[in-house]
């Protein structure tokens, strides 16, 4: 086991960045079945709550409608949380080594993994969208709506890679990469992604609310079928993330012990 050394120099930030993103984007494309897995478990969820159990908590107005965005938020998550997996294989099973001894800037290739996380993420929500659009979804908006929910889609995606990407350098291993991101995964799930805040319970309902999934749902709905939404709380919530975990990573890449 060693820790950090100061990279080589000789190549520019921007430079080895472009190098670890289209590293990264390779990998993906060889991985099917994490892309796979990234697009079919969402789209089996959507699936189970329209199909299996829309009809017993549809009410008054069409529940796929409601769902899907929730939906959407949550294919994130799913895509995202092989980022961990991704940078921790990295620190232990000797690439990071490797990159240090070459003409690199070893940490973007943290940013590689992000970036191409993001993009891996952005196809399988077209495709997430794509089934919603086959089994009744129909949102009623605009350009600006599809535009403003595109920019809030990619933004939640890069917070939630970040934060995997963190829990990557964190972890000990990628089997406990995969365990920690879970309580990232959970948070659709107390949120009013799939069912109205207001109907659970009342000890859960001031989690609910305050936590980020629920502004980013609401401005997402609101962006695809109407009503109100939150886009300012909702990019504050997004950058704060972002900044937190680029903070994070910054000061543990270097104290990272590679193998």
């Amino acid at each position: 086991m060693t820790t950090a050394t100061a990279p080589v120099t000789g190549v520019s930030t921007l430079r080895s960045s472009g190098v670890f993103i289209r590293r990264s984007l390779l990998h993906s494309l060889r991985d099917g079945e994490g892309l796979l897995m990234a697009i079919a478990l969402p789209v089996m969820l959507m699936l189970m709550f329209t199909v299996v159990f829309g009809g017993a908590i549809q009410g008054d107005g069409r529940y796929i409608d409601y769902v899907v965005p929730g939906i959407i938020l949550t294919c994130a998550g799913f895509g995202a949380s092989s980022t961990a997996v991704s940078v921790s294989r990295d620190m232990t099973a000797g690439a990071m080594l490797r990159f240090r001894t070459m003409p690199f800037v070893a940490s973007t290739s943290i940013v590689g993994h992000v970036i191409a996380s993001v993009v891996r993420n952005l196809v399988a929500t077209a495709v997430v969208i794509g089934v919603a659009f086959a089994i009744g979804f129909r949102p009623s908006a605009d350009l600006a709506g599809w535009i403003g929910a595109l920019g809030i889609v990619t933004l939640w995606i890069l917070a939630v890679t970040s934060v995997f990407a963190v829990i990557g350098l964190i972890a000990g291993g990628p089997e406990a990469a995969n365990g920690y991101g879970f309580i990232i995964l959970f948070l659709p799930y107390v949120s009013s992604a799939f069912v109205p805040i207001e109907t659970m319970p009342d000890w859960i309902v001031p989690i609910a609310e305050y936590q980020p999934v629920t502004p980013i749902i609401e401005t997402l709905r609101s962006a695809l079928v109407g009503g109100e939404g939150q886009p300012l709380v909702s990019v504050i919530w997004c950058l704060g993330i972002i900044a937190v975990a680029l903070a994070l990573a910054a000061w543990r890449f270097p104290r990272t012990p590679v193998r």
